[in-house]
């Protein structure tokens, strides 16, 4: 798993491609603007941003497919009752909003 705080290189977004494929999975701080990428359960991710400081409300889940530049936000993750969001997918506008906005500018040498 890649923790990133930073937009991408070509050279960068190929090794995260070679490691873990066309598809990968994003664990998003929308708060502190920061990504872990890769790994098989975006729980891991999760608890790496907590360790970096991070606050649970503020992480959601998703993916970037490398072959259409297409994101999601779908992610057990997700699931938040607490928080309104009772799905995988990311309800809230503005929260998919900011997960997407984070992903493209960190990714947007694709």
């Amino acid at each position: 798993m890649e923790f990133i705080d930073k937009k991408l290189t070509n050279n960068e977004i190929l090794s995260l491609r070679k490691k873990y494929g066309d598809y990968i999975k994003l664990t998003v701080d929308i708060e502190n603007a920061w990504i872990v990428a890769g790994g098989k359960l975006h729980a891991d991710g999760e608890k790496i941003l907590l360790d970096k400081g991070a606050r649970q409300d503020n992480i959601w889940g998703g993916g970037i497919n490398l072959n259409d530049n297409q994101i999601d936000t779908t992610a057990v993750l997700n699931l938040r009752p607490g928080l309104g969001n009772d799905n995988l997918e990311i309800l809230d506008k503005e929260i998919r909003n900011k997960f997407h906005s984070i992903v493209k500018t960190y990714f947007e040498k694709i």
